[in-house]
């Protein structure tokens, strides 16, 4: 019997660039409902897939503001809301090589692919559709689903499960520390794109690289089996 592979992509910051969109839909939010003024894009890098609620928090407390988890639940839900209607207006575009990796999966029958995401899954959906995502021919796991957000594991497993995989046998797709924490915990294979953070802050990935241009199938084959 041939070996499976299992590919699992986050979805902000890895299928498309999202995060400028949350943080300036993210500002506007806490402008609106907290008053809050000179809140800048680097404010919410310790929320940065650690799921909407932490976002909020991350960037409210870098302004001496603590939020409530009921205040922040609501700040999500507005955020989220505002993100969906600004991605109707504003279509994101997959990032480089990301559209050519996901069908080079898809066509060969040695790999099962996933989507696994701490946003909501009307949110994540939204991305995707802007994004081209063949998504319906994907395993499909959001936050909507899981009780603890990264860097608990709990979400790829689920998506390791719902592939018939070991985890072992995939590798995560991640831009954030948090999901390299995750995907370890997991005991997946981890490659990190430097699409939202610097490389310094993703050591723990097995492999740390600047686009999935860079990425082909071959190089999958062999992290995992450890070639």
């Amino acid at each position: 019997m041939p070996h499976m592979y299992g590919l699992i992509f986050d979805v902000d910051g890895v299928i498309a660039n999202t995060e400028p969109l949350n943080a300036r839909v993210t500002i506007r939010v806490l402008k609106d409902m907290f008053g809050l003024v000179g809140v800048t894009d680097r404010d919410f890098e310790a929320g940065i897939g650690r799921g909407a609620e932490a976002y909020v928090k991350a960037g409210a407390r870098a302004h001496g503001v603590e939020l409530t988890d009921g205040q922040a639940q609501v700040a999500a839900q507005v955020r989220e809301r505002y993100l969906i209607e600004a991605l109707h207006q504003e279509p994101l575009p997959a990032f480089p090589g990301v559209l050519k990796l996901i069908q080079a999966g898809l066509d060969d029958p040695n790999f099962r692919l996933a989507i696994a995401t701490s946003a909501s899954r009307e949110l994540s959906q939204a991305i995707l559709e802007s994004a081209g995502v063949p998504y319906q021919r994907m395993a499909y796991v959001s936050g909507s689903e899981v009780k603890k957000k990264k860097p608990d594991p709990g979400l790829f497993l689920t998506a390791a499960k719902r592939m018939s995989l070991p985890p072992g046998r995939c590798v995560v797709f991640e831009d954030a520390p948090s999901g390299v924490e995750a995907a370890g915990a997991a005991g997946s294979r981890c490659i990190a794109v430097t699409n939202s953070v610097p490389a310094r802050e993703l050591f723990g990935a097995d492999v740390v690289c600047d686009s999935l241009e860079r990425i082909d199938l071959a190089a999958l084959r062999s992290l995992v089996d450890g070639d």
